[in-house]
Protein backbone atom coordinates (compact mmCIF):
# COMPACT_ATOMS: atom_id res chain seq x y z
CA UNK A 1 0.00 0.00 0.00
CA UNK A 2 1.75 2.93 -1.30
CA UNK A 3 0.48 6.76 -0.01
CA UNK A 4 0.15 9.29 -2.81
CA UNK A 5 -2.44 12.26 -1.28
CA UNK A 6 -4.69 13.24 -4.45
CA UNK A 7 -2.45 11.36 -6.74
CA UNK A 8 -3.96 7.93 -6.35
CA UNK A 9 -6.53 8.22 -9.07
CA UNK A 10 -5.65 5.25 -11.17
CA UNK A 11 -8.32 2.38 -11.78
CA UNK A 12 -11.93 2.44 -14.06
CA UNK A 13 -12.59 6.13 -14.86
CA UNK A 14 -16.62 5.49 -14.96
CA UNK A 15 -18.03 2.95 -13.07
CA UNK A 16 -19.56 0.47 -14.61
CA UNK A 17 -22.87 -1.39 -14.75
CA UNK A 18 -21.75 -4.52 -12.79
CA UNK A 19 -20.56 -2.11 -9.78
CA UNK A 20 -23.93 -0.55 -9.73
CA UNK A 21 -25.65 -3.61 -9.08
CA UNK A 22 -23.24 -5.10 -6.48
CA UNK A 23 -23.26 -1.52 -4.52
CA UNK A 24 -27.06 -0.89 -4.80
CA UNK A 25 -27.50 -0.66 -0.54
CA UNK A 26 -25.17 2.65 -1.62
CA UNK A 27 -26.58 6.22 -2.21
CA UNK A 28 -26.88 6.95 -5.78
CA UNK A 29 -26.42 10.65 -4.73
CA UNK A 30 -23.47 11.04 -3.16
CA UNK A 31 -20.60 9.59 -5.03
CA UNK A 32 -20.00 6.91 -2.27
CA UNK A 33 -20.60 3.97 -4.93
CA UNK A 34 -18.47 5.68 -7.27
CA UNK A 35 -15.84 5.96 -4.71
CA UNK A 36 -16.30 2.44 -3.08
CA UNK A 37 -16.11 0.90 -6.68
CA UNK A 38 -12.91 2.53 -7.66
CA UNK A 39 -11.47 2.04 -4.36
CA UNK A 40 -12.47 -2.07 -4.67
CA UNK A 41 -10.92 -2.12 -8.60
CA UNK A 42 -7.53 0.10 -7.48
CA UNK A 43 -7.21 -2.71 -4.77
CA UNK A 44 -7.63 -5.27 -7.06
CA UNK A 45 -11.32 -6.91 -5.87
CA UNK A 46 -13.51 -7.55 -8.27
CA UNK A 47 -17.34 -6.97 -8.08
CA UNK A 48 -18.01 -10.69 -7.70
CA UNK A 49 -15.70 -11.12 -4.68
CA UNK A 50 -18.25 -7.84 -3.28
CA UNK A 51 -21.18 -9.75 -4.53
CA UNK A 52 -19.70 -13.13 -2.69
CA UNK A 53 -19.01 -11.54 0.69
CA UNK A 54 -22.30 -9.42 1.09
CA UNK A 55 -24.17 -12.92 -0.48
CA UNK A 56 -22.91 -14.46 2.58
CA UNK A 57 -22.99 -11.22 4.72
CA UNK A 58 -19.31 -11.72 5.77
CA UNK A 59 -19.44 -15.83 7.01
CA UNK A 60 -16.44 -16.68 5.20
CA UNK A 61 -14.68 -13.66 6.26
CA UNK A 62 -15.44 -14.15 9.97
CA UNK A 63 -14.87 -18.03 9.57
CA UNK A 64 -11.15 -17.42 8.26
CA UNK A 65 -10.97 -14.46 11.32
CA UNK A 66 -11.35 -16.87 13.50
CA UNK A 67 -9.67 -19.55 12.97
CA UNK A 68 -6.35 -17.32 13.44
CA UNK A 69 -4.46 -19.22 11.15
CA UNK A 70 -1.54 -17.55 9.83
CA UNK A 71 -2.43 -15.99 6.47
CA UNK A 72 -6.31 -15.94 6.79
CA UNK A 73 -6.80 -12.91 5.04
CA UNK A 74 -4.42 -14.06 1.79
CA UNK A 75 -7.46 -15.85 0.17
CA UNK A 76 -9.55 -12.61 0.14
CA UNK A 77 -6.47 -10.57 -1.35
CA UNK A 78 -4.73 -9.71 2.00
CA UNK A 79 -5.66 -8.01 4.89
CA UNK A 80 -6.60 -4.28 3.03
CA UNK A 81 -9.29 -6.36 0.97
CA UNK A 82 -10.26 -7.36 4.24
CA UNK A 83 -10.99 -4.48 5.51
CA UNK A 84 -12.83 -3.20 2.96
CA UNK A 85 -14.81 -5.90 2.21
CA UNK A 86 -15.63 -6.43 6.05
CA UNK A 87 -16.54 -2.86 5.99
CA UNK A 88 -19.11 -3.27 2.95
CA UNK A 89 -20.99 -5.63 4.96
CA UNK A 90 -20.98 -3.32 7.34
CA UNK A 91 -22.65 -0.45 5.35
CA UNK A 92 -24.80 -3.17 3.81
CA UNK A 93 -26.08 -4.44 7.11
CA UNK A 94 -26.55 -0.40 7.90
CA UNK A 95 -28.68 -0.16 5.42
CA UNK A 96 -30.96 -3.57 5.89
CA UNK A 97 -30.80 -2.05 9.33
CA UNK A 98 -32.36 1.11 8.34
CA UNK A 99 -34.92 -0.37 5.80
CA UNK A 100 -35.99 -1.98 8.27
CA UNK A 101 -36.45 0.98 10.57
CA UNK A 102 -38.59 2.63 7.94
CA UNK A 103 -41.14 -0.94 7.53
CA UNK A 104 -41.43 -0.35 11.55
CA UNK A 105 -42.00 3.30 11.27
CA UNK A 106 -44.87 2.73 8.71
CA UNK A 107 -46.51 -0.15 10.81
CA UNK A 108 -46.26 1.94 14.06
CA UNK A 109 -47.68 4.98 12.04
CA UNK A 110 -50.80 2.82 10.95
CA UNK A 111 -51.13 0.79 14.47
CA UNK A 112 -51.79 4.81 15.99
CA UNK A 113 -54.71 5.29 13.33
CA UNK A 114 -56.66 2.79 15.03
CA UNK A 115 -55.07 2.54 18.50
CA UNK A 116 -53.66 4.23 21.36
CA UNK A 117 -49.81 5.33 21.70
CA UNK A 118 -50.61 3.75 25.12
CA UNK A 119 -51.88 0.55 23.90
CA UNK A 120 -49.12 0.27 21.08
CA UNK A 121 -46.53 0.87 23.27
CA UNK A 122 -47.65 -1.83 25.57
CA UNK A 123 -47.57 -4.04 22.69
CA UNK A 124 -44.26 -2.71 21.69
CA UNK A 125 -42.67 -3.11 24.71
CA UNK A 126 -41.32 0.54 24.58
CA UNK A 127 -42.32 4.04 26.43
CA UNK A 128 -45.34 5.68 24.88
CA UNK A 129 -43.05 8.91 23.44
CA UNK A 130 -40.58 6.19 21.96
CA UNK A 131 -44.04 5.21 19.73
CA UNK A 132 -44.00 8.60 18.68
CA UNK A 133 -40.61 9.16 17.49
CA UNK A 134 -40.65 5.52 16.02
CA UNK A 135 -43.87 6.74 13.53
CA UNK A 136 -42.25 10.04 12.81
CA UNK A 137 -39.21 8.78 11.37
CA UNK A 138 -41.31 7.23 8.67
CA UNK A 139 -40.50 4.71 5.34
CA UNK A 140 -37.78 6.97 3.37
CA UNK A 141 -36.40 4.66 0.02
CA UNK A 142 -34.61 4.59 -1.87
CA UNK A 143 -33.74 0.95 -0.34
CA UNK A 144 -32.50 -2.37 -2.00
CA UNK A 145 -35.68 -4.47 -3.19
CA UNK A 146 -34.23 -8.34 -2.12
CA UNK A 147 -31.35 -9.00 -0.11
CA UNK A 148 -28.29 -10.70 -2.47
CA UNK A 149 -29.08 -14.23 -1.04
CA UNK A 150 -33.01 -14.30 -2.54
CA UNK A 151 -33.50 -15.18 -5.14
CA UNK A 152 -35.40 -13.20 -7.83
Amino acid sequence: MTSQPRGDMRGIEAVDNEWLRVLTHRPDDDGSRDIAARRFAERGITPNQVRAVLADCGDALYAAAASGKAGWAEPFGGPLAVALLSAEVSMFAAHVNSRASGIRSAAVAELLDEYSAVTVAGELGVARQKVYEIARAGLRPPYIEQVPWRTP
